[in-house]
């Protein structure tokens, strides 16, 4: 973990989908494809919407300890999947190296992986051989958030690929239809089409002033939480205003699956 990579690794938002992504063939080709395509990384680092905890936490660095099922009314086969990555206790230490004396870092090692870094891995990765490692959500503020991303940069050219895993919109309270291909409501397209034209320009600010400038808010994001992430993945980005590379686009369930890369 402290060689240099032959080349940096970029870093990913992507909407990781409930536990049923695992069936939508569309959806898993996609990510399997994406992932393919990608230089294999040397450990993942994963920051997710289910869990937010401050001072910034990190999970279980040990092999085998048991998933996190944050979710319930899904079907009992769901809460059996296993996931059993590396451990990544050296790239734990890293992140908490990389971290200023006055934002202390704490660790809970009987946390497992939770659905927002598993669900997806499963389909990326899985052979489930590459050390993960999760981080919380400190906070839900973007400014901070971005910082916090550009203070991860550095372990992108040591070969760790950081995601940001959230959902582009996520209105549950206000979803009508309950089924993968439901026809997304007209505040959940209005905000995607926002997102993806600010992402298409490199605007940033556009982007972090979300709550005051998007169109389908709040009911796009009643709560901040799956939309945090990208601003980490967007802070670990080499250049701040270059456009990332928009990989997957459309909706699920109403809501806007839409993912990036940074370079």
């Amino acid at each position: 973990m402290t060689t240099p990579h032959a080349e940096p690794m970029p870093a990913l938002y992507l909407s990781h989908g409930a536990p049923p992504l695992v069936d939508d063939e569309l959806w898993t080709s996609q990510l399997a494809a994406w992932a393919g395509d990608l230089p294999r990384p040397r450990a993942i680092l994963v920051v997710s919407a289910h869990w937010e905890s401050a001072p910034l936490m990190l999970g279980a660095t040990e092999t085998g300890v048991p998933l996190t099922y944050d979710f319930g009314g899904f079907a009992e086969r769901y809460f059996r999947t296993r996931y059993r990555s590396p451990g990544a206790p050296e790239l734990a230490a890293q992140v908490a190296a990389l971290m200023p004396d006055t934002e202390p870092v704490a660790h809970q090692p009987d946390r497992g992986l939770d659905h927002g870094a598993y669900v997806p891995l499963t389909v990326m990765y899985p052979d489930a051989d590459i050390p993960v490692l999760q981080m919380s959500l400190p906070t839900l503020a973007p400014e901070k958030l971005l910082e916090l991303g550009r203070r991860l940069r550095p372990l992108r050219d040591e070969g760790v690929l950081i995601i940001g895993s959230g959902f582009t919109t996520h209105g549950l309270p206000f979803l009508t239809e309950w089924h993968p291909n439901a026809a997304a409501p007209g505040w959940s397209q209005e905000f995607d089409l926002w997102a993806g034209e600010a992402l298409s320009r490199g605007d940033v600010d556009e982007l972090a002033a979300y709550t005051a400038r998007a169109p389908g808010m709040p009911y796009a994001h009643p709560t901040a939480e799956h939309f945090a992430p990208m601003f980490v993945t967007l802070g670990a980005a080499t250049s701040n205003d270059a456009p990332p590379d928009q990989t997957i686009d459309g909706y699920w369930m109403g809501l806007a699956k839409r993912s990036f890369q940074v370079a």
